[in-house]
């Protein structure tokens, strides 16, 4: 399965839905691990160290610092990690209504991480700009 390419296709076709834990980004120096009782929903590593997306009460339990106390909007339209334009369109319908988005595409679905205030209206947002 390779996914949908088709950018309308895409926008239509969307579906996004909320996750219901509020998510936070921590990050640990080259070296340190990860503590056990930490499950992140995402990792990736960059010079400065490893960076985890996981629930801000993972975060708290493991007294991690964090930063970006967010919502997970997941796509949930299986979308091909060679479609252009798609989350361009969705960072920039966001973008013009001062909504922060921290993009992370998985082999099958695109997740957006917007600030906990403002995911109501990021929902709302991309419902419109599906139909």
């Amino acid at each position: 399965m390779s996914g949908e390419q088709n950018l309308e296709q895409l926008l239509r076709t969307m579906q996004p839905v909320f996750q219901a834990e509020e998510y936070v980004f921590c990050t640990l120096p080259a070296g340190q691990a990860t503590p056990e009782s930490v499950t992140p929903v995402g990792t990736f590593w960059e010079a400065e160290g490893l960076t985890l997306i996981m629930t801000k009460a993972q975060a708290e339990q493991a007294a991690l610092s964090y930063s970006y106390p967010c919502r997970m909007i997941t796509l949930n339209v299986h979308s091909s990690l060679e479609a252009v334009g798609f989350l361009a369109r969705i960072t920039a319908r966001l973008a013009t209504h001062g909504i922060s988005v921290n993009a992370v595409s998985a082999f099958y679905h695109d997740h957006l991480f917007v600030p906990t205030a403002r995911a109501d209206e990021a929902v709302r947002l991309l419902n419109e700009l599906s139909s």
